[in-house]
């Protein structure tokens, strides 16, 4: 493996963090309108814990991105970036679903195929970088929490 430059860190960071802030800025409205009428599960978190938890765990990716990006080029690296790049396109899209069009239940299978991309994402990038493969578990976690969440709102609302 090469050894990932500054560079190639801040734009992994940079570019998962963008694709998440422009995902944030997109549902502002929907999150407002979510906190004042959804009827929400238990364990349900402050509204705060969500921004701060996404932008961790945006940085991990974008730093497991990174780590693969740096290691030799091949068709197994090509095909994690693919993965990882398709698991942030689902992600992204899952907020506008949820937030904004409220198809609870459809986010739901939305966040199920994505929950199933994450773990895809950590097996391919397994081979390449352990530890990159490593740092997406929280990501997983958190997903598994949030599909949680979005089943309890479904049922709710």
């Amino acid at each position: 493996m090469n050894k990932p430059t500054w560079k190639t860190y801040a734009l992994g960071i940079l570019l998962t963090e963008a694709v998440g802030g422009l995902a944030g800025w997109l549902i502002r409205d929907g999150t407002e309108l979510y906190q004042n009428t959804i009827q929400t599960p238990p364990l349900s978190p402050p509204a705060i814990v969500f921004p701060i938890a996404w932008t961790i765990l945006y940085a991990l990716m974008g730093i497991g991105a990174a780590r693969v990006y740096a290691t030799a080029a091949s068709h197994r690296r090509t095909v994690a970036l693919e993965v990882y790049l398709l698991q942030l396109g689902f992600n992204f899209f899952w907020s506008i679903l949820f937030f904004n069009f409220q198809t609870f239940g459809f986010a739901l299978l939305w966040l199920l195929v994505l929950w199933g991309l994450i773990l895809a994402m950590i097996r391919v990038f397994y081979p390449l970088d352990r530890l990159a493969a490593l740092m997406q578990i929280p990501y997983l976690l958190w997903v598994t929490f949030a599909a949680y969440l979005n089943l309890g709102v479904w049922l709710l609302n």
